[in-house]
């Protein structure tokens, strides 16, 4: 049995960057990264984006340039996908059937996209974004396809909407709430891209519900709605969200509840055990006391950073405001901040054009700012949030204002 001090499970962003940041901290211990799949670990953000618009090749998304990782000291280990743990033990079994000892285990599975119980989800040219199998499928279809049906109206759908209406295909999004981005976002922000994804030729059927995916010699033809409106469709994308990877640690024993339970310093329950990325959830100083489970880029590094730091004897909490990016179009969004209980908003600037801002309050203190073509704003907005700064809203609206000006008056206060 092969044994290291560190086994990474998972070869995504968290997995990846808790590999890279022992290793460039000087980390003399012997470290495995598990990949589930049977390519070198890349970004996943662009399966939606640039990689799916046809803009970037895979050694484009790479982490590391090919062949990094046999000049490197992490082991890398592909096609092996974590399937038990054994925490007494401290060893881990993988797809294959090995047994891997660790002294720590960081659990970076990520997780899996969600799958409709329905008829006919499993035809082909239906299809999730979740992983490079995916993305492939979807990039050959792509070329044929003439009408897609998207079944989620969150940031992944839209993402691909955008993508497919660039290549001229006939979308409709279908959402079951009453709004776009009803989960992560407010109704300016929804309306926003609404009008967005509208103008740019995008069908919108909202507080809609999907019956059935119809289908001839094995290959989806429609969509039938749960009000029985029949879409023709030769292309679907579900894009209803995300399930965490929490199998084998729940197995072993570990604490889960909509993802891998951990502390402030990404530990779980279990002895030697972390959990980061979009798996764990964590307590947030941002979030009104309650813990979430973040899927975004940035939390992935963060946590894995952090988590890289303990490891070598330099434990601290996680305690940094988060953010998150959708690129749709011409309208880039930056997001900073949780809107946890926010009970006011502020418009800055005019929301129905790219150029303005949302500023989210709780009890008088600026908690959110989602940011559409304001880079500005975004990097000001962060200072505010993080020194827990209260503003009014007139002088938040007040555009002739510049919000680093704002600031700087506030943090003077």
């Amino acid at each position: 049995m092969n044994n290291y001090n560190v086994v990474i499970a998972g070869a995504g962003q968290a997995g990846v960057q808790t590999a890279i940041s022992l290793h460039q901290a000087g980390y003399t211990g012997s470290i495995a990264l598990l990949s589930a799949e049977d390519t070198e670990p890349y970004e996943r953000p662009p399966l939606s984006k640039s990689y799916l618009a046809g803009d970037d090749d895979l050694n484009a998304i790479l982490f590391r340039t090919p062949g990094y990782w046999d000049e490197s000291p992490v082991t890398l280990r592909t096609a092996a996908r974590v399937v038990a743990v054994d925490a007494e033990a401290h060893t881990v079994t993988t797809s294959q059937g090995e047994a891997i000892g660790y002294g720590y285990l960081v659990w970076a599975a990520g997780g899996t996209a969600r799958t409709l119980p329905i008829p006919g989800h499993d035809l082909r040219g239906v299809l999730s974004i979740r992983d490079l199998q995916d993305a492939n499928e979807l990039r050959s279809i792509l070329g044929t396809a003439q009408r897609a049906v998207i079944i989620g109206g969150g940031y992944v759908g839209l993402e691909a909407a955008a993508a497919f209406r660039g290549r001229g295909i006939a979308t409709t999004i279908i959402e079951a709430q009453d709004r776009l981005l009803a989960r992560t976002t407010s109704p300016v922000i929804s309306d926003f891209f609404a009008q967005v994804h509208r103008a740019n030729g995008v069908d919108i059927i909202l507080n809609g519900g999907v019956s059935e995916i119809l289908g001839n010699h094995g290959h989806v033809t429609a969509v039938r709605l749960a009000d029985r409106t029949q879409l023709e469709a030769d292309l679907v994308i579900v894009g209803i969200g995300l399930v965490p990877n929490v199998d084998p640690i729940a197995g072993a024993g570990g604490n889960v509840d909509n993802g891998v339970v951990v502390d402030a310093y990404c530990r779980t329950d279990l002895p030697d055990i972390f959990a980061v990325g979009d798996v764990a959830r964590h307590p947030n100083i941002y979030s009104d006391g309650e813990s979430v489970r973040l899927e975004s880029v940035q939390n992935a590094i963060e946590q894995a950073k952090l988590v890289a730091d303990y490891i070598r004897g330099e434990a601290r909490p996680y305690e940094v405001v988060p953010w998150f990016w959708s690129n749709q179009y011409d309208a880039r969004l930056k997001t900073v901040g949780l809107l946890t209980g926010y009970d006011e908003l502020v418009v800055r600037g005019n929301p129905s054009k790219p150029g303005f801002t949302v500023v989210y309050l709780r009890a008088g203190q600026v908690i959110a700012l989602d940011c559409v073509n304001t880079p500005v704003d975004f990097a000001h907005g962060r200072v505010l949030i993080e020194r827990g700064v209260s503003a009014s809203a007139e002088a938040l609206a007040d555009t002739s204002r510049p919000l680093k000006t704002l600031v700087a008056e506030l943090l003077a206060a």
